[in-house]
């Protein structure tokens, strides 16, 4: 059957389940676990951070848990669990409606909410662990539940235990997010203000609605739309450096792009590194770099997995040689 990813790849499953409850997946594992006989398993969202190198000669599971309950409540803020399977973007659209706030920058990013705490999402300034307070996931092994507070999923840039330690070992069903009723617009990102301003709008009386409009007019501007063309949106992780190696490229390349990342560490932006080192707008068969934002990496039409491996492993090399850093793929090569 064939496999959902936004790279539009022409990619098959042996087998494809999708469940709609805890119930569904636990029964789906029992029978995979009893009838597999070795052959390889792996849970995916919509499929928008995934990249195949080939057809997938295993089982592939997918969820379709659904809905969301309010858990607890104060004057101040709300936990609410969100199904796995709900579209991220359009959660956070509801979120707004319900006058539910902290997950406005973070608009327009393709996936499913499970997806979003196993890959830590993030966008101007904001990471899906910022509102996250717990998640809870199935084991792949016996179908018991497991719960994980915030502080125990190992978050980092783009990372969590889920991605790490933890690959392949559970499917995430619910995550529990709390979020604020009190709008307070996270505007430190570099040129958001200035898109604000440009919008006509005023920070001081900006809205959540239009600021995540905003956010969206932004994305659609840089990025292309996976259903026109395929992507999975940025491709690479910001690098980031020790200060000490910052300091030196900024010597010779005193536009550089760069950001606070923590004691000592600089991040570095990938798609400026992407561009300067001459590959922005550049293809390599049916694979391209895109020609309005470098960090994404586009199928033209017709491109395999390889191929898109190949313009990966080209850009790297030319990144390493011009600036001596080690690009990282944000994309799970599967």
């Amino acid at each position: 059957m064939r496999i959902e990813n936004t790279f539009g790849i022409d990619v098959e499953a042996r087998e494809l389940i999708t469940y709609d409850s805890e119930e569904a997946l636990r029964k789906a594992i029992k029978r995979i676990n009893e009838q597999r006989e070795g052959l390889p398993l792996l849970h995916i969202g919509s499929g928008s951070n995934l990249l195949f190198l080939s057809d997938y000669p295993g089982i592939v599971l997918k969820s379709n848990i659904k809905g969301h309950v309010i858990k607890a409540e104060t004057k101040d803020d709300v936990l609410v669990e969100v199904g796995s399977g709900e579209v991220c973007d359009e959660f956070i659209e509801q979120a707004i409606q319900h006058g539910w706030y902290g997950m406005e920058n973070l608009s327009l990013i393709p996936g499913q909410v499970g997806a979003a705490a196993v890959q830590n999402i993030g966008a101007y300034g904001v990471e899906a662990q910022d509102v996250i307070e717990e998640v809870k996931g199935i084991s792949m092994k016996d179908g018991s539940e497991r719960i994980w507070k915030q502080k125990d999923c190992g978050y980092g840039y783009r990372q969590s235990v889920f991605k790490s330690d933890l690959w392949g070992q559970y499917a995430i069903t619910r995550v529990t997010f709390r979020l604020s009723k009190h709008f307070e617009p996270k505007l430190q990102y570099g040129g958001l203000v200035n898109a604000i301003e440009q919008a006509g709008l005023s920070k001081d009386t900006l809205t959540a609605e239009q600021l995540r409009q905003v956010i969206i007019d932004i994305r659609r501007a840089k990025l292309p739309d996976p259903k026109e063309q395929g992507n999975a949106g940025s491709f690479f992780k910001n690098p980031v450096v020790p200060k000490e190696q910052a300091e030196r490229l900024l010597s010779e390349f005193p536009t550089m792009p760069h950001y606070p990342a923590g004691e000592g560490k600089i991040k570095l932006a990938a798609g400026w590194l992407i561009e300067q080192a001459g590959w922005k707008g550049k293809s390599l068969g049916p694979a391209a770099v895109h020609d309005r934002q470098a960090l994404v990496l586009v199928n033209k039409g017709g491109a395999t997995g390889r191929d898109i491996q190949r313009l990966c492993e080209a850009v790297k090399k030319d990144v390493k040689e011009r600036f001596d850093i080690n690009l990282e793929p944000e994309v799970n090569f599967i």
